[in-house]
């Protein structure tokens, strides 16, 4: 396999399926450069509130709706081989347009300068590793990676899921794209198998909420990732069956404790904040047919000490001061057939139009600890219907109408979208 075509394996899959070659050694200095990426421009109109008040009373919001337009990622991906085995992979994405500030002189206040931000969002480094490679089995990544763990980590670049967004069930509860500084073997074994074996920094239970369970635990405000704690990741794929891929990852680490919080108290004796969790997902691909599904469950060892942790935490703090579940839990399934596979004409050739429906399921607040009390809208399902065309490979539209719904004495949340996204190589 060529490095070129590794390299693309490696940031699409992020890792999933990784084999990196040496590169020949006559290959050019732009031979050896690739160069690449995806974004998204998406609109939407919910019809639905964006008030904070839509589940404390979700009398007073009934009829409210608001629109957006967003950019919701633009990556661009930058890889290099070396040679003798050595490579380097970069990804650098813009969310929601990224963050735009300026200095601006205030005519109507005696001229003063002032600093405004005029643009929300946000600009990550999200990859950056060096790898060397001993053998198509064997290789040794170190760096900012993807850490694999669930469907959407390790698959989600915008031609990969049928949505407009992102599987909402796992976007929500987990780190998305959960990346961080570690250290990975990975490679594959045989025709059919592949792993990628992952030691990172553990997560920081400050930083998790009722929403979201987890998902912010991954974030730092500080310049460096507190580390305190470690972690470990495993993924699993498997491709036996032709035009089916089968996964399993977990990830194994504890929480507490990896803040510069003083948690010196001694009531903290004995506190890990353990997060546990499992995963599966699947991918069955044939010339018409395309399905696609998942289902992951979580676990967080002291959750009601953590919860009332937090919750005492000073108001300027990072943490959300709220409380957090002891398991969380989400699955999904989507499937979609190509319509223009059932007819050909010259207008078509070369082009695909899927027709698809979708269903999550997730609840942020699952089980939760003695003396916790869970919030009932954290418990939703998402029904969703919809259409991608590829005029092009590299290029699709999408359209869809979707229903978050959840226990009856909450509004549900439809809305519809469309979007446009890209994914692919420049060189």
């Amino acid at each position: 396999m060529s490095y070129r075509k590794s390299l693309i394996t490696s940031a699409a899959l992020l890792a999933a399926t990784i084999t990196p070659m040496a590169q020949d050694a006559d290959q050019t200095p732009q031979q050896r450069l690739h160069i690449g990426g995806y974004g998204e421009a998406v609109f939407s109109r919910n019809f639905y509130s964006d008030k904070y008040l839509r589940y404390t009373d979700p009398t007073s919001t009934k009829d409210d709706t608001h629109g957006r337009f967003d950019l919701p990622h633009v990556v661009i991906y930058l890889g290099y081989d070396f040679g003798k085995g050595w490579s380097m992979g970069s990804e650098i994405e813009f969310e929601h347009g990224g963050a735009e500030s300026a200095i601006e002189i205030e005519t109507e206040e005696a001229g003063e300068y002032e600093s405004e931000i005029e643009r929300g969002g946000e600009v990550a480094l999200e990859q950056f590793w060096l790898q060397k490679t001993f053998n198509r089995a064997l290789n040794l990544r170190v760096g900012m990676q993807v850490v694999p763990i669930g469907a959407t980590n390790a698959h989600h670049e915008p031609d990969q899921f049928f949505g407009v967004y992102r599987p909402e069930g796992e976007n929500t509860l987990f780190p998305c794209t959960w990346h961080e500084v570690a250290i990975s073997l990975l490679g594959k074994l045989g025709k059919h198998w592949s792993y990628t074996a992952m030691f990172l920094p553990g997560l920081d239970s400050e930083r998790f909420g009722n929403d979201g369970w987890i998902h912010d635990g991954s974030a730092s405000p500080f310049e460096f990732k507190i580390a305190n704690n470690y972690a470990a990741a495993l993924r699993i794929d498997n491709t036996s069956v032709p035009g089916l891929r089968l996964s399993i990852s977990g990830y194994v680490g504890n929480s507490f404790r990896n803040t510069l919080y003083d948690t010196s108290n001694s009531k903290n004796d004995g506190i890990n904040g353990t997060v546990l969790i499992g995963a599966f997902d699947f991918a069955y691909k044939s010339p018409r047919f395309i399905a696609r599904g998942y289902f992951d469950y979580g676990y967080l060892s002291d959750a009601a000490h953590i919860s009332k942790f937090n919750i005492s935490m000073s108001k300027n703090s990072t943490s959300k001061r709220q409380t957090v579940a002891k398991n969380a839990i989400t699955t999904g399934i989507e499937a979609g057939y190509d319509i223009f596979s059932l007819f050909q004409s010259k207008h078509t050739i070369g082009q695909k139009f899927f027709i698809f429906g979708r269903y999550d399921y997730y609840d942020s607040m699952h089980k939760m600890d003695t003396g916790t009390t869970k919030l009932d809208w954290c418990e939703r399902q998402k029904v969703t219907v919809g259409v991608n065309w590829y005029p092009i490979k590299e290029i699709v539209v999408k359209g869809e109408w979707s229903d978050r719904i959840f226990k009856k004495q909450y509004n549900n949340e439809p809305s519809i979208s469309l979007g446009i996204a890209y994914a692919g190589w420049f060189m």
